[in-house]
């Protein structure tokens, strides 16, 4: 990857120099993380890339530039870009109710009592609809939440949960069967709502996700290590990942070389994909330069720009809306968009990425932000199981913007 120098791009240099310094203290010398890499571009430049530890410790295999990490729910901007691209070609609208789409979800209710698998519900206050699921406040949600009688549901039919023959058309039927946590609009709650993003996707492009998404973003933008299953030839640059055991030391949860992200047959819009910094970078700076990247327009600026708006009810942040205690964000000052969390109050929040900047994350740690006030973006990539253990988006926002001239 080419670099210019921090100076260049109004940056500076030995600031930036103390991220690599801290990351390589406090999380790889004493085993918190396997290995990490991050990248900082300013203006369209990248001018920090730090490398360090490894990327799969029991072989001792180096962390490289070109190490492919699962992103997870990394991949919801990804489906969520791809999706509004067909809203541009008036295909669908953000209130057109699900049901629409997916005649199953017609008729869902909202659990009033009872478990699994014996639900009571009541009719919902008004149907779901698309808005609903690129913000979250669709009233579904997600097993591994473990916070009510629903989360468990999902954990019991293992609803999203990739295993052989199992279809994002499965998941849709799953979901039909069950009540929802909430009348939609009323709450915020992270769920597989982009999961569904993901079939309505296939319902109205009529093509399977991993094609639309190769032939709409991955193939123009050059994505080339971007995908649901890790290929044969791409093995031997795949991460492990890890999480911590009970004595806070660092145990597999997911071996490279013997992958569950191989031969896949569920195409998870919300958390199943697999990239690359390069990769992701190159989707970073298609949404800072306004939805086209080396004169491709893939989605239209003004469409990006109200993506990236706060559609949550009322204009409030997540800490007024939000139910459950993990997502891939702080809930004060933050607001959420069609799949991007935004920053509306950055004094609330607490860090100091501008107002109006937009990030998300990965359940693996990884994370990213674009700052189109400073014209940055940020990735961060590591494999470690779950990303609520460190605050590494706080500690590198406080450390990154120190840098800017």
């Amino acid at each position: 990857m080419k670099l210019v120098t921090p100076a260049s791009v109004g940056m500076c240099e030995r600031q930036l120099a103390r991220v690599g310094e801290y990351l390589q203290r406090a999380y790889v010398e004493p085993g918190k993380i396997p290995g990490s890499v991050t990248l900082i571009s300013r203006g369209g430049q990248a001018c920090f890339l730090d490398i360090t530890g490894q990327r799969d410790i029991a072989r001792g295999q180096p962390m490289t530039e070109d190490t492919i990490f699962r992103i997870y729910s990394m991949s919801k901007p990804l489906t969520s870009v791809a999706l509004m691209t067909l809203y541009e070609k008036g295909l669908f609208s953000l209130e057109d109710p699900v049901h629409r789409f997916i005649p199953a979800f017609r008729n869902l209710g909202v659990r009033k009592a009872g478990s699994f698998p014996v639900f009571e519900s009541v009719p919902c206050q008004r149907a779901m609809t698309i808005r609903d699921l690129f913000i979250h406040t669709s009233g579904l949600t997600y097993d591994f939440l473990r916070e009510s009688n629903l989360d468990y549901a999902y954990r019991k039919l293992q609803v999203g949960n990739p295993r052989p023959d199992y279809t994002l058309s499965d998941m849709v039927d799953q979901l039909a069967q069950l009540p929802l946590e909430f009348s939609p609009g009323e709450r915020w709650n992270y769920s597989v709502a982009t999961d569904v993003l993901g079939y309505l996707i296939e319902v109205i492009s009529g093509q399977s996700l991993p094609d639309f998404l190769q032939q709409t973003l991955f193939e123009p933008l050059g994505m080339v290590d971007t995908g649901f299953n890790i290929r044969p030839d791409q093995v031997h640059r795949f991460a492990s990942c890890y999480e911590r055991n009970a004595d806070k030391e660092l145990v597999l949860n997911d071996d490279g070389q013997s992958s569950m992200f191989s031969g896949r047959s569920f195409y998870s819009g919300g958390g199943g994909l697999l990239s690359t910094v390069g990769d992701y970078q190159r989707f970073c700076q298609l949404l800072l330069h306004g939805g086209s990247l080396d004169g491709q327009r893939i989605i239209g600026a003004r469409t990006l720009d109200f993506m990236i708006e706060n559609h949550l009810p009322g204009d409030v942040d997540l800490s007024r809306i939000a139910i459950g205690s993990f997502s891939e964000t702080a809930y004060e000052g933050v607001g959420f968009g069609l799949g991007f969390a935004c920053k509306i109050d950055p004094v609330a929040n607490g860090y100091p990425a501008s107002r109006g900047s937009y990030f998300w994350g990965g359940l693996a740690s990884t994370l990213f932000w674009v700052d189109p006030v400073e014209e940055l973006t940020v990735l961060f990539m590591t494999q470690l199981m779950p990303s609520s253990t460190f605050n590494f988006r706080g500690q590198l926002e406080a450390m990154i913007y120190a840098a800017l001239d």
